[in-house]
């Protein structure tokens, strides 16, 4: 075990890396249901333009990612989030403070930058101080957030809503920043001594992309993942719309996606032992082919209902789908 762990002690760290995974999460699910509402404030035109709020981050979270995981190999662990806190609250600021839609989506993809930063610091501190099954028990530990705060976060984000105005939603990202920067700062040491800083170098990752680009094997995994994922984010970004627009569902909406939530949840937990007796290819490729055979089912039960299948029945496909992704 590293010495940096003996003085923060385990417990403390895998909390603190446990929040600081969670600001990706919560900065995604929370605001899925004000986006009707902030739409209808900001004067957006076009109803399906609010996807923006939701997309717009993730495309933050992917380019910030390229950079920010050498950045932190250059300059260390600690000063690269605290970069990426830093625009995390400029972004929290502008979404909060806007009465311009524009601005609002500029404050997302900086809210998207800076929560990449501690997305790839967490894994990178964790591998810092342990390796072997203890780093990936520690891993564990920490990606359990992942099965909890998409649960919570749209009834957190409901909540607000019930009380005050949808700007406090990223006024308590603000918030979270913060104090989860304040805590990291006073009790988090660095793991990357001065000896292993690695140059910053935009060529070094250009060689990187071209190395994982022309592997046939890394590139056709990387297109197949982007596929799987691309439909999950098409779901996030249109959920409140369906559910809370087409029908109908008002406040329950944070119900339904807790269910899926908890769907994808108990997938991850079943996982552990499926893949140990079948085998990661042949269950992955199991996956795939149930949630394509289940989709053209549904895609011809929508067909037959006019574009409006009954509820339950969209649920039950939700709830498979999210079990094989």
């Amino acid at each position: 075990m590293h010495k940096s762990i003996k003085s923060i002690g385990l417990g403390e760290f895998v909390v603190l890396m446990a929040m600081m995974t969670s600001l990706t999460a919560m900065s995604i699910d929370t605001v899925l249901p004000a986006l009707s509402a902030i739409g209808l404030d900001l004067g957006v035109k076009r109803p399906n333009d609010t996807q923006l709020v939701i997309s717009l981050l993730f495309m933050g979270i992917a380019v910030g990612q390229m950079f920010l995981g050498p950045l932190s190999d250059s300059i260390g662990r600690k000063p690269t989030v605290y970069i990426g806190f830093g625009l995390f609250a400029i972004g929290s600021l502008m979404s909060m403070l806007t009465n311009n839609f524009e601005i609002m989506l500029a404050g997302r993809v900086l809210q998207g930058l800076g929560s990449a930063a501690p997305r790839v610091v967490v894994i990178a501190l964790v591998r810092d101080q342990f390796s072997g099954r203890e780093m990936a028990r520690v891993m564990s530990f920490v990606m359990t957030v992942f099965i909890i705060v998409p649960v919570v976060a749209p009834a957190f984000g409901q909540a607000i809503l019930l009380l005050s105005h949808w700007r406090w939603i990223f006024g308590i990202f603000l918030m979270m920043v913060l104090f989860i920067g304040i805590w990291f700062a006073w009790r988090q040491p660095e793991t990357l001594s001065p000896d292993r800083l690695i140059p910053f170098s935009l060529v070094a990752i250009g060689r990187a992309i071209r190395e994982a680009v022309t592997n046939r094997m890394v590139f056709g995994y990387t297109v197949t993942m982007g596929l799987v994922h691309g439909s999950f984010l098409g779901y996030l970004n249109s959920a409140q719309q369906v559910f809370q627009e087409q029908y109908g569902l008002g406040v329950l909406f944070p119900l339904y996606f807790a269910i899926f939530a908890l769907s994808l949840g108990c997938a991850s937990i079943a996982n552990t032992r499926m893949v140990m007796h079948f085998g990661m290819y042949p269950l992955s490729f199991l996956a795939l082919k149930s949630i394509a055979t289940s989709s053209v089912l549904f895609f011809v039960i929508t067909v037959i209902n006019a574009g409006q299948p009954p509820l339950w029945s969209l649920t039950c496909y939700f709830m498979l789908t999210f079990f094989g992704l």
